[in-house]
């Protein structure tokens, strides 16, 4: 099993590896997420940003490959983020259906309102030919992370005769 070091350093040449336990061989001092261990070859390469690579100059070149590497990865997810259109429901369109700024009190005004008419969520969605989540959305104050479009808004505005749009 692996153990961690208490800094002492020590002598590079015998003892076992300070992360996968094996025995003999060259050790090498290693940074392994902020600690200091003593590491065999096949450990210092795969998980430790090694010591002598440090410079005054902002940091290691390890530490700099490995910043570019992940901001290459985050760019590469947000590229096909932005490409991937799949998950959006067939006709829908967001950029032209922005939901409006709301009142603070939203989804209690649908409850009540859907209620006084004496309609079921499903019932009411379905008369609006509305998707009934995005109802539920809507009464449970979160239509904006649900991505509800601002025509869903003016419908419910519309049939229950309720004002949800802030009009600032």
């Amino acid at each position: 099993m692996a153990k961690y070091s208490t800094g002492s350093g020590g002598d590079s040449a015998g003892g076992s590896c300070e992360l996968c336990g094996a025995d003999g061989g060259d050790l090498q001092t290693a940074n392994v997420a902020g600690a200091t261990l003593q590491v065999c070859s096949d450990c210092a390469q795969n998980h430790g940003e090694n010591d002598r690579s440090q410079s005054s100059g902002g940091g290691s070149n390890d530490e700099r490959d490995r910043r570019r590497r992940a901001a290459q990865n985050a760019a590469k997810i947000q590229d096909s983020q932005r490409a991937d259109t799949s998950h959006w429901e067939e006709g829908a369109d967001y950029d032209g259906d922005q939901l409006p700024y709301l009142v603070s009190d939203y989804g209690t005004r649908v409850t009540e309102a859907r209620q006084d008419e004496g309609l079921q969520t499903a019932e009411l969605a379905e008369e609006l030919g509305l998707d009934e989540n995005d109802v539920l959305a809507v009464e449970q104050g979160r239509a904006t992370q649900a991505n509800v479009g601002g025509s869903t808004i003016a419908a419910l505005e519309s049939f229950l005769d309720v004002e949800l749009a802030d009009s600032r």
